[in-house]
């Protein structure tokens, strides 16, 4: 099994930014393991943090189940201050969310896996040259060849 690491990715932003997300904990459970990381920015609390989970987990029918989970927070804007000179903590307005989930049947090998997840990223990424299907990471990992970080 791989072992959790730091994830860096970049953003979205018109002027991309790298983010560095190190692991929080992996926990087990008869049928689940989930795996949890976090950006470490020193000028938000915990819960404003972006937040990477993983989920794999065989279900009754013998199905794996593996959950990848992407959450951004939002923080409202605070301005000005009261009467009294009190200025009130940013909160979270929202979370944006993404989540990918696989459902694969016990005798699906590696390659079938990988088919369909490189399929489901290049079209939700609009890509339609050839791609060598990435192999290494925590995604692929956890479609391709079903292995949580530990």
């Amino acid at each position: 099994m791989s072992n959790i690491a730091n994830l860096v990715a970049f953003d979205g932003a018109a002027t991309p930014v790298s983010h560095t997300l190190i692991p929080v904990s992996v926990t087990r459970s008869k049928d689940e393991v989930v795996a949890i990381w976090r950006e470490q920015v020193t000028t938000l609390p915990i819960y404003a943090q972006i937040q990477q989970t993983t989920r794999l987990k065989r279900l009754s029918s013998g199905i794996w189940k593996p959950v990848s989970r992407t959450e951004v927070p939002v923080i409202e804007t605070v301005s000005g201050q009261n009467a009294a000179g009190y200025t009130a903590v940013p909160k979270v307005a929202y979370t944006n969310t993404m989540e990918t989930n696989g459902f694969f049947h016990e005798r699906s090998s590696i390659a079938e896996r990988r088919l369909v997840r490189q399929l489901h990223v290049n079209i939700n990424n609009g890509i339609t040259t050839t791609v060598t299907p990435t192999t290494t990471g925590p995604a692929p990992e956890l479609f391709d060849t079903l292995v949580s970080a530990t």
